[in-house]
């Protein structure tokens, strides 16, 4: 597996603000959108070097913001760090990260594990990379079991589009669902998109996935039956005409702050589709998912 050089991006936050800023900052920094970390009273994640002074200028303009609505940060401490060597920090999660099952089938099982799969289990071999998370996010994990529902329905997909891919996880776990389907994979982060080729690869499902630094208004006119988007609120708005465009079926958005997610469904709404369900996450009620379909005409 390649490794990258990466950055500490660190907010310090008032302590009773820390989970309300977390979130912000994985939902409106689009650097942070992989997740965050907690440290006491710190929020932590990470930029690649290259990256890093534009996310340590983004950090503090969004901390500037939130400040002047009343929390209790300050842009003035807002910091970078030099992270640990990618190695080192892989070594670190093996005292933790551990076998994981998301949903009734999909299950996520790290090189230095060893597992037994069930019958039924779609295994999913991923290790944590600084940059894309490993499906134990609350937004992850919610397209994760609205996958599982469609599953569960009988339904029978050969299209997926992935958009804003990450690690591949929702790419690699559609198609190991479905064998005979494939599926587009967009991030405009070329990081991301070696790491879903790499994690495609190592899942033996490359040739189901071909991943790409496209942006979504160029993919040209494909529909695809489902179409999940793991994204912040603010570029689910933005992307709203090309992924209605894109769709024929279902359409899972998440990434969303439960505050947002109903009022961003019912845009959608208002563009023409059909409102499946808002639902929050039991594993982190803060965060949303809005399944949406295609109205028919």
């Amino acid at each position: 597996m390649t490794t990258t050089d990466w950055v500490e991006i660190i907010v310090p936050v008032g302590a009773s603000d820390v989970d309300d800023v977390a979130a912000l900052i994985a939902s409106e920094v689009p650097s942070a959108s992989a997740g965050t970390e907690l440290r006491g009273d710190e929020v932590v994640f990470w930029a690649t070097v290259d990256g890093a002074a534009a996310a340590l200028a983004e950090t503090r303009d969004a901390v500037a913001r939130w400040q002047a609505g009343g929390a209790a940060v300050d842009p003035a401490r807002v910091r970078s760090a030099a992270a640990m060597p990618e190695a080192e920090w892989r070594d670190a999660w093996k005292r933790y990260f551990k076998v994981s099952r998301l949903t009734r089938q999909f299950v996520v099982v790290p090189s230095w594990e060893t597992y037994d799969a069930a019958p039924g289990d779609v295994v999913i071999d991923l290790d944590p990379g600084m940059a894309f998370g490993t499906g134990t996010h609350a937004s992850t994990q919610l397209v994760l079991e609205e996958l599982q529902v469609l599953a569960d329905t009988k339904l029978e997909i050969d299209r997926i589009l992935d958009v804003g891919c990450g690690s591949g996880i929702l790419a690699i776990a559609a198609v190991k669902r479905w064998p005979g389907a494939t599926c587009v994979a967009l991030d405009n982060d070329p990081i991301a998109v070696s790491a879903t080729v790499e994690n495609a690869t190592t899942n033996r499902c490359q040739a189901q996935i071909d991943a790409r630094v496209t942006p979504l208004g160029e993919l040209g006119d494909e529909t695809f039956p489902v179409v999940l988007a793991n994204i912040q609120a603010h570029v689910l708005r933005e992307l709203k005409d090309a992924l209605i465009a894109r769709s024929r079926g279902t359409l899972i958005l998440s990434g969303l702050l439960t505050p947002q997610a109903q009022p961003l469904a019912d845009e959608f709404v208002a563009a023409g589709m059909h409102l499946v369900r808002v639902r929050a996450s039991t594993l982190d009620p803060q965060w949303s998912c809005a399944v949406l379909a295609r109205t028919t005409t």
